[in-house]
């Protein structure tokens, strides 16, 4: 019986941490292509679109301070010349991109 639970207290780990990778792909993939064109791979801003917008780098003290929910609301409601996900992106997805955004070194 105690090898029973072990077993299937592997099962369980396994596929949360099988799901959460495949999570981490999709926002990635989402990243890609509705990100990445202004704001680059590594969230800095430097493409072509993105100096031509202004695009601030995530990594600048001025977006870093930024409170998840600040962003959040950004990508949501657009702000300035960043433009409106409210209908394009789920707000789970929206949260995952933060906190994507988060993770880019």
């Amino acid at each position: 019986m105690k090898l029973f639970q072990i077993w299937m207290a592997a099962i369980v780990v396994s596929v949360f941490v099988a799901t959460n990778g495949y999570a981490d792909d999709a926002t990635a993939a989402l990243y890609k292509t509705k990100c990445q064109a202004c704001h680059g791979a590594d969230g800095t801003g430097n493409t072509p679109a993105g100096k031509k917008l202004g695009v601030k780098d995530i990594h600048s003290p001025e977006v870093a301070k930024m409170s998840d929910t600040e962003l959040f609301d950004i990508t949501k409601k657009g702000k300035d010349k960043m433009p409106s996900y409210d209908k394009k992106l789920t707000d789970d997805q929206i949260k995952d991109l933060v906190k994507y955004l988060r993770s880019l070194k």
